[in-house]
């Protein structure tokens, strides 16, 4: 009598790529207090670090849809984003072959809009702002009837997004190795709406790392510094930050518990810079590197850039033999022309000082 073989189904392959771990140390125009390392989320193939989450995202619910017997041609993929989540969304639904429909505000990049319609997506122009573009979104979900698998995509606000992000521990835990894990003091990382943060934090669990994550937010954009001032969920009536990716009128309620959670090791910290210094450390990322990211992904570049200041301020216990992991998360909403811009407005502002 032979026995049949019980396996479970084979899973899907994530559409996120591995980056590369690089120190910088040497590279930096000043003098950091520990070992510098870039974790180079501007390497996955949507532009950001947005693919690891929403890809993951995305993943879980074609196998949901699959294990009902529901085959791809049915599914449908919904996303309201006028930047990286959006293409994220819209890669992933190419990775998985599945259709994939996006609505961005009318006040959307060119650029983007090119992407996201050269990974075959179906692009929406609608409404002044993401939160209008998103109830026009949830409009069109609700008018699609039963023979539509829909798979709706928010930014940041899905558990199955900071399991994504959270591989991106995973990776630096594996990267550094035994030999110099002991010396992994942290991370750094800019904060909007919080998916990013929230995934570090339950990597570092998952991997048993003890330190700090310091996170930096514009002051035009203080999602999190004014929740964590209420003590609860502050959704913000105005936002005018010229980090567009991190302006999120909330964050989630799981990033502000983890904030004030003191346990697991794990110390969380808040510093606050202007738009200015964002685009300043773009600047600089694009003079020592030859990229080009955006100022949302500059809010973390500056503690390495043009406000070293917070990295002593913040993390004071830092050695030169620590390692701090900052996250460049990357960005597809800025351009070489909007990087000159970006010049021309740093110059400015230091003529005035």
């Amino acid at each position: 009598m032979s026995l049949v073989n019980l396996q479970p189904e084979p899973r899907l392959r994530s559409p996120h790529v591995k980056t590369s771990l690089k120190e910088v140390t040497h590279l930096l125009p000043m003098a950091p207090p520990c070992r510098i390392f870039f974790k180079n989320e501007n390497e996955q193939p949507s532009g950001s670090f947005k693919l690891r989450g929403i890809g993951h995202l995305v993943k879980r619910s074609i196998e949901k849809a699959q294990e009902q017997g529901i085959t791809l041609d049915k599914i449908h993929l919904f996303a309201s984003s006028g930047g990286n989540a959006g293409l994220a969304a819209a890669y992933s639904a190419a990775f998985y072959n599945v259709k994939c429909t996006v609505v961005i505000p009318t006040i959307a990049k060119p650029i983007i809009i090119e992407k996201l319609k050269g990974y075959g997506a179906s692009v929406v122009l609608q409404g002044r702002s993401i939160n209008e573009a998103d109830q026009f979104l949830k409009t069109l979900m609700s008018n699609i009837g039963d023979a539509v698998f829909p798979i709706y995509c928010h930014p940041f606000d899905n558990p199955h997004i900071w399991e994504g992000h959270s591989s991106i521990v995973d990776e630096v835990v594996e990267q550094i190795g035994d030999n110099d894990i002991d010396k992994l003091k942290g991370f750094v990382c800019s904060f909007g709406g919080g998916g990013l943060y929230n995934g570090i934090y339950q990597g570092m669990v998952n991997n048993l790392v003890k330190g700090d994550i310091l996170l930096i937010e514009t002051a035009q954009a203080p999602t999190l510094n004014e929740s964590i001032k209420a003590n609860n969920i502050i959704t913000l009536n105005e936002i005018n930050s010229l980090a567009t990716s991190l302006a999120c009128s909330y964050t989630t309620k799981q990033s502000l518990q983890y904030y004030q959670t003191k346990s697991n090791g794990i110390n969380s910290k808040l510093e606050t810079i202007d738009d200015m210094d964002s685009l300043r450390a773009c600047v600089a990322y694009k003079k020592y590197n030859n990229e080009v990211v955006e100022p949302a992904c500059g809010a973390a570049l500056s503690v390495c850039y043009n406000r070293l200041d917070l990295l002593f301020k913040a993390l004071p216990h830092l050695q030169k033999d620590d390692i701090l992991v900052i996250v460049v998360c990357g960005g597809s909403c800025t351009t070489e022309q909007d990087l000159a811009h970006y010049q021309v407005i740093v110059k400015k502002s230091e003529t005035k000082l």
